[in-house]
Parts: C-alpha cells; structure tokens; sequence
C-alpha cells in the first residue's frame, strides 16, 4: 500500500508545474549546454530585432572607408565596398536563421511521418521507406544538397528544399527505431485491444513518446543545416553574393584574406560558435531527455 501511494504521489508530482522547475535547475547544472541556450536565445532575438539595431545600413556603401580594420567606430571592420561588418553579420542572423531552421523543420515533419508509418506498419512499408533511405543515404548531405540546387537552380528557397530533403531520412530512421521500442509497450497493446485504429494509436500514443528524440536531433540538426546553407551561399548556389548571408560574405571574401582577414574572420566565427552552440544544446538536451543517458 505504502509503495502504491509513493508511486502515486510520484506521478502526481512529475505532472506538477514544479517539474518544469527541475528540469530547468538540472538543465542549468549543464554548463556548456545552458551557455549555448542562452547563445542561441540571443541569435533568435538578433534576427527578430536586427534591423532597429544595426549602428549602420547593412546594404549601404561607403566609399570612403573601404576595407577599414576594427575600430572603435566599425568593431568588426568593413568590406570592400565600406559596409559595415558587423551590421551585415546582425542582418545576416535572420537569412541564416529562418532557412536553416525551415528546411529542418520540413525535413523533421515529413521525415516523422515516415519513420512512424515504418516502424508502426512494419512489413513491406518499412522496407520501402527505408530501402529509400538507404539510397539517400549513399550520397554524402552537401553532395546531395548542391545536386537538388543544381537542378532546381540557385536561391535561398531552392537550398531549404535541398537542405530539407537530405534531413528527411535521419528523422525517419531515428523516429522509425523509437516507434519500434515504444509499440511494443503495454498501453499501446491496451490501446490495440480496446479498437483504436492505427492512425489514432499513432499519433496519440506513440508520437508523443517520440517526440524527445526528435526535438534533440532536430536542434542538433539545425546546425549541421547552417552550415550546408553557408557552403552552398559559398559555393554560389544559396543566397545573392550580395546579400549579408554569412556563407555569401564569406564566398565574396576570400579574395581579400590575404590584405583583410577581418572579412573572413568574423563571418567565419559566427557560423563556428553557432553551429557549436546548436550542437552543445542539442547534447544537453539529450541527456536531459534521453532516460539512457540519464545517471
């Protein structure tokens, strides 16, 4: 009786509002991982509130200071046709930002779906869905991503397609071995036993038990996005050279690494600490929602 009451009061307290508390005390013992929240918390809140805060036009040329090194009234420098770096960087924040997190997030969705179609249909379906993957799988992600925009053409829409269609396999595989582990659980034979159809089973009672694994590699994934958008803008193939897209700045800089290195360098260290910083979270939040990495 006792042990049933423990268990009870368990329950009722991993229900309370306080849990949210006790995961955010224990999250925040995790300090590499709660510095990276905070690092990309302020990246979001750059790239809503960019334009109102950039001490220059990030489009605007100066001929006058072309080139100019880091001082105080440019902390970053300028480029060649006088722009200021660090506008361009705080501009390029929302460019970056919003492809990287909309082709994860078409790829998560549709890569969901599938993985729980396979993994809860099982037999010749998942077999079909995953021989695709496999497929898919064979061509490294850049590799895949430069021949979906060569194709389709350059532009920042084409590279969320192409970055969008190379994540859809790992989400499905991860989703697929989850489903796997949580269909063989008891209330989903219980949910089985009682008529609910597959498509309620699915989506109500094992999405949900998914859902952890799928946010951890989707904020991991994002990463890995931001960097394939940078080396396709490098390459020519994302956003205009033009634009402050970090992965653009950088393309129309290395012709100048030799007489200004501040052009490659700052732009450089943005995509390292973010993609750094997507990565250190998504890590710490595995360990936060993963139970096998839990002491």
């Amino acid at each position: 009786m006792n042990s049933l009451q423990t268990e009870s009061a368990e329950i009722e307290q991993s229900k309370s509002p306080n849990s949210f508390l006790q995961f955010w005390r224990s999250f925040h013992r995790k300090k590499p991982a709660a510095i990276s929240l905070y690092f990309v918390l302020l990246l979001f809140i750059i790239a809503v509130i960019g334009p109102f805060i950039t001490p220059y036009d990030a489009a605007e040329p100066n001929y006058n200071n072309l080139l100019e090194t880091p001082s105080l009234a440019h902390f970053f420098g300028t480029d060649e046709y006088g722009r200021d770096i660090l506008s361009r960087i705080i501009a390029g924040a929302r460019i970056s930002l919003s492809v990287s997190v909309s082709a994860v997030t078409i790829g998560a969705i549709i890569g969901t779906i599938l993985g729980l179609i396979s993994g809860f249909i099982g037999k010749w379906v998942d077999k079909l869905i995953m021989r695709i993957c496999d497929v898919l799988f064979a061509f490294p992600d850049l590799i895949l991503a430069i021949g979906i925009v060569a194709i389709l053409g350059p532009g920042l829409k084409n590279v969320v397609i192409a970055v969008a269609f190379f994540s859809i396999p790992s989400f499905a595989r991860i989703v697929r071995g989850a489903t796997l582990e949580v269909k063989e659980m008891l209330f989903v034979e219980a949910a089985e036993s009682i008529g609910a159809g597959r498509l309620r089973i699915m989506f109500k009672h094992v999405l949900p038990e998914t859902l952890p694994t799928v946010i951890v590699y989707f904020t991991m994934n994002v990463g890995t996005a931001i960097l394939a958008a940078a080396s396709l803008s490098f390459l020519g193939l994302g956003a205009e050279p033009s634009s402050p897209d970090w992965g653009a700045m950088l393309s129309v800089s290395r012709d100048y690494i030799g007489t200004a290195f501040h052009l490659v360098f700052f732009p450089g260290l943005i995509i390292f600490l973010t993609v750094l910083a997507f990565n250190l979270l998504g890590d710490g939040l595995r360990e936060m929602l993963d139970p096998k990495m839990k002491d």
